[in-house]
């Protein structure tokens, strides 16, 4: 297979590095902009190429050597080769042309962030290892250096042969109660179709409030607060950030009504309580909206177990007319970003402040280029480094109306 010398330019999201060869863009993984790699196709296409390195001829002055034995292998971390100052500004640097691209003016994007490693408290384990980067093989493994030390520590004690032989959820803290769960969801199976069909079986489940997840219940002391969910559904997986986050966030927005879209188990609700006086949930995961229910127990809320569009086409202007307008939205949604109808409803709105917490910058940007054409302006932006090692970015926007 043929060879080419190339210099890296940026890095895009996903993580992976670009470059050209003969005016084609190539793209990268495990390079670091500025480098002189010696690279070989392995994907290609009409208007671009994937490409390994063979050789790194003249490497970064940020590359590092990674803290894992696993690095590029394992499915996880994919940043681990630049020092984390480096993955910073790269992240921050993505951001930005992201909305940029999507003609959203920000101003100078601010960065939080924490430790790099040992922060992940929630971990999806397959046969007790980890998947192999690009297919379902499973590694196997004793330890990992982004893990928190509860899992470690389930991990050095429990011998391969004692862990669950299926897919399993584990979180560990020590700010937890118990300190460490495991949880396992559904059986592994050889065929994508059987694994497809268990998934939407166990999705359907949480929507009817019928799911076995509840039997893993967590407490978290959050900010000097109890917060309960299940330790199958989501939720952050870095806890010291996610200490850090709740009060930047909260700091930001205050009033009488806040509605708060794709409110899970509730834990920014029982934060946002403390600045405003009525708090509006909208989760359709109902399985989600119990431990929601318990964690608001005395504080005064309202609870749509609905879905964003849902809430939107059937619920929000007669909701607003009968108890008053909200003050500000803060909204968390899932990577596919705000449902159509939500975006179409803020835009009509005018609602002063809309808070948005994303876990994918690209739909976040594209959500708020229409809340733009409306007359919303992005007054901060900040990066969150919920995830150090990995190219995967959390943003938040304090949005205006003008």
């Amino acid at each position: 297979m043929a060879t080419h010398d190339i210099i890296t330019q940026k890095m895009t999201f996903g993580g992976k590095s670009f470059g050209k060869i003969d005016g084609k863009t190539v793209f990268v993984p495990f390079a670091l902009p500025g480098e002189k790699l010696r690279v070989e196709t392995v994907k290609s296409k009409c208007d671009w190429e994937e490409v390994r390195i063979t050789e790194i001829l003249e490497p970064s002055p940020r590359r590092t050597a990674p803290y894992c034995p696993l690095y590029q292998n394992c499915g996880g971390c994919n940043l681990m080769h630049a020092d984390y100052a480096f993955q910073l500004e790269m992240k921050k640097q993505v951001c930005e042309d992201i909305f940029k691209r999507a003609q959203v003016p920000i101003p100078p994007m601010q960065i939080l962030s924490k430790n790099p490693l040992g922060y992940r408290n929630r971990m999806e384990f397959f046969s007790g290892g980890l998947r192999e980067r690009g297919t379902n093989n499973v590694i196997q493994l004793g330890q990992c250096p982004v893990a928190a030390p509860e899992i470690n520590e389930w991990l050095s004690r429990t011998p391969i042969e004692r862990r669950p032989k299926n897919r399993a959820m584990v979180f560990g803290s020590e700010r937890a109660e118990p300190n460490l769960t495991v949880a396992e969801i559904f059986s592994e199976k050889n065929s994508r179709k059987e694994r497809f069909n268990d998934a939407r079986k166990e999705k359907v489940r949480a929507k009817q409030g019928t799911s076995q997840s509840a039997s893993h219940p967590v407490e978290l002391r959050l900010c000097g607060k109890k917060i309960a969910f299940d330790a199958k559904g989501f939720f952050q997986s870095n806890v010291g950030m996610l200490e850090l986050a709740v009060p930047k966030i909260i700091s930001k927005i205050s009033g009488s009504r806040v509605l708060d879209l794709y409110s899970g188990c509730g834990t920014f609700s029982v934060f946002l309580a403390e600045n405003f006086s009525h708090v509006t949930m909208v989760e359709h995961n109902k399985g989600a909206v119990v431990f929601a229910e318990q964690n608001m127990a005395g504080i005064p809320h309202s609870t749509f177990a609905v879905s964003g569009a849902e809430f939107a086409k059937s619920h929000a202007g007669i909701f607003s007319r009968q108890h008053g307008a909200f003050d500000t939205v803060f909204a968390d949604p899932p990577r596919s970003g705000m449902e159509k109808e939500v975006v179409e409803w803020l835009c009509e709105s005018g609602i002063p402040k809309i808070a948005y917490l994303s876990c994918d910058t690209a739909t976040q940007a594209r959500d708020v280029a229409k809340l733009s054409e409306s007359g919303y302006i992005v007054e901060e932006a900040w990066l969150l480094d919920f995830y150090p090692q990995t190219s995967h970015i959390e943003t938040f926007l304090i949005c205006m109306k003008n």
